[in-house]
């Protein structure tokens, strides 16, 4: 199954590992290291033209690739659209 996580983006729910509300997650300097480094190795998806309310932390297991989608979906609904398969 597939989810909707904004502007038109889907991502695999198969794929998820997390969805976290981006200005709670980015008070930790260790997860605003994460965001930069996925930025600069090009692995980071931008959803949204707007401030953006979460980032979803997707892995392809077939072709090993970890990608970060920032959205402007709140991590509730985005989580709900997964059918509560996830905890936020």
């Amino acid at each position: 199954m597939y989810v909707h996580i904004g502007n038109g983006a889907m991502v695999k729910d198969s794929e998820i590992i997390g969805v976290f509300d981006i200005e709670r997650a980015t008070v930790s300097q260790d997860t605003r290291e994460y965001l930069r480094t996925a930025a600069a190795r090009k692995r980071d998806v931008s959803c949204t033209e707007e401030i953006p309310r979460s980032f979803v932390v997707t892995f392809d297991r077939e072709i090993l690739d970890e990608r970060v989608y920032v959205s402007r979906v709140s991590p509730r609904t985005i989580a709900g659209r997964v059918k509560g398969k996830l905890d936020v």
